[in-house]
């Protein structure tokens, strides 16, 4: 016999919304205007609606899942995941599985309902982040997320007032290793690859070493020796390119990613440069590719295993209701053939 007790899909039918809608809106989720959010509270009054405590609590159980969203730009799908992200990935996938917890991986566009579509809907328990397109669109939602009490962490910049926990590392001290590092070895003429807005602080941080190692030797710093250039195969090259077309008097270049430069090695290689004999390079983030290119990439390596060891650490305490706080990992120059540095060595020894 059918029970005549109101249900949230006879709400959901009278308010013209979905079921998953109706449950935020009970809850007073922000995710949910405000005008939909009282128009389903007036029928559910109307109906003298209910919630079962019980199916709740059901449906609250853990599902000892965490959910893995690579953000990204929706006119970027042709785009292949950065291999650093893949490196982090592994690192996050071993220490789920140690603590008992599965890996649900997806690819989310900035206009999708990240927490309804996961955490509202018992999918997982909670939300890891890697990846963010252009930051300033990305942190908006993260403050949705944050004021909404979702479990989640993110891999990306620490910032000062930033809504949410991020893990991320010290970039500013990774671009003054390696331009310090340039510098130490006889250049002044440094040239930087890399994107310097708002849209892209961890890159624009890695600038700022790079321009607080600069001044600190009392070179100036020259506009024109930067390029931009986002981490993929078509930035890195044309970035080089550019540069080259622009001054013909760098010896050295810092890019702010190693598929940065290996791409900007490429385009060198089409001018006929040598590396590093004509132009230093150093990279960024130490992918695992970095040491097989040609010449072995000197770089700034990101300790991706202890990043995934401590976005699930984070996470799973958040879960637990225990607090947590954004931290920033540090990072360590890691010196092979493109900066010189193991040529002059060489060269010395004879």
């Amino acid at each position: 016999m059918k029970s005549n007790k109101p249900t949230s899909f006879d709400i959901a039918y009278r308010a013209g919304v979905s079921q998953p809608t109706v449950s935020r809106a009970l809850r007073n989720s922000p995710l949910v205007n405000k005008e939909t959010r009282e128009r389903v509270q007036a029928i559910a009054r109307e109906l003298n609606y209910k919630v079962d405590i019980n199916a709740r609590k059901l449906r609250s159980k853990e599902s000892k899942t965490f959910a893995l969203l690579f953000s990204e730009d929706p006119g970027s799908t042709d785009t292949a995941i950065s291999p650093f992200f893949l490196s982090i990935l592994a690192n996050i996938t071993r220490s789920s599985a140690r603590r008992g917890y599965d890996l649900l991986i997806s690819f989310q566009h900035y206009s999708d309902n990240w927490g309804a579509d996961y955490e509202d809907t018992h999918k997982a328990d909670g939300i890891i982040f890697l990846g963010y397109g252009d930051y300033l669109t990305y942190i908006k939602k993260i403050a949705q997320l944050d004021e909404m009490g979702a479990h989640f962490v993110a891999w990306g910049p620490v910032m000062a007032n930033q809504p949410g926990h991020f893990i991320g590392c010290d970039n500013i001290d990774g671009g003054y290793q390696a331009t310090k590092h340039l510098i130490s070895l006889g250049h002044s003429k440094i040239a930087f690859l890399g994107t310097t807005g708002d849209s892209s602080p961890e890159m624009a941080s890695r600038y700022q070493g790079y321009t607080k190692a600069l001044l600190e030797a009392n070179i100036v710093v020259e506009p024109s020796l930067q390029s931009d250039a986002n981490a993929n195969d078509r930035d890195g090259s044309e970035g080089m390119e550019a540069l080259l077309q622009a001054r013909d008097d760098f010896t050295a270049v810092f890019c702010a990613s190693d598929v940065i430069a290996m791409n900007a090695i490429r385009a060198l290689s089409k001018y006929g440069k040598r590396v590093p004999e004509d132009i230093a390079v150093i990279g960024f983030d130490d992918i695992p590719m970095s040491s097989f290119c040609s010449p072995p990439l000197t770089t700034v390596k990101q300790d991706t295993q202890l990043a995934g060891e401590m976005l699930v650490e984070k996470l799973i305490n958040l879960i637990e209701g225990k607090e947590i706080n954004s931290v920033q990992l540090p990072t360590k120059l890691i010196v092979r053939e493109s900066c010189g540095a193991l040529h002059k060595a060489q060269l010395s020894d004879k």
